[in-house]
């Protein structure tokens, strides 16, 4: 399971304190499902979990190639945080790649906020070693973890 991870008890995150509530303040990431058809469609359904018991859940297809594929995962991932915000961000995928670096993968996304103060862009990792798809739905938590803390914490 990935986790979000939670920003200290009474720190400051982009000037908003952070006070803590429970001992888990964070989305999980619990639940991902990759397919492929064999008419050469891919599918991703990302779930995300919080603390409450909430969850929400985004899904995105397209014609299966080893880019799509991620970029369909990526997808799916932001999908599901516009839908746990409530479109709060509007975030958008820029893009998404598979790179190989210092002997390990990495999978790299860029991701604009299309709310807020403002066009954001978001960059985020992943160090993957076998399954690039799942690793691109990580990177995009990666590349969100900063604008989500503000937004669990002013909630």
């Amino acid at each position: 399971m990935y986790y979000l991870p939670r920003p200290k008890e009474n720190s400051v995150v982009d000037d908003v304190a952070v006070a803590s509530h429970s001992d888990r303040e964070r989305l999980r990431f619990a639940d991902f499902r990759f397919s492929r058809t064999p008419d050469g469609r891919c599918s991703a359904q990302v779930g995300l979990d919080w603390t409450d018991g909430s969850r929400a859940s985004g899904s995105s297809s397209g014609q299966s190639s080893p880019m799509v594929d991620l970029r369909v995962s990526a997808e799916a991932t932001l999908r599901a945080l516009d839908a746990y915000t409530n479109n709060a961000y509007g975030f958008e995928l820029i893009g998404v790649k598979a790179v190989r670096a210092f002997d390990a993968n990495i999978v790299i996304v860029s991701v604009s906020l299309k709310q807020g103060p403002g066009p954001q862009r978001l960059i985020g990792a992943c160090l993957v070693e076998e399954d690039l798809v799942r690793g691109s739905a990580l990177a995009v938590l990666n590349a969100t973890n900063r604008v989500l803390g503000n937004f669990f914490a002013t909630r």
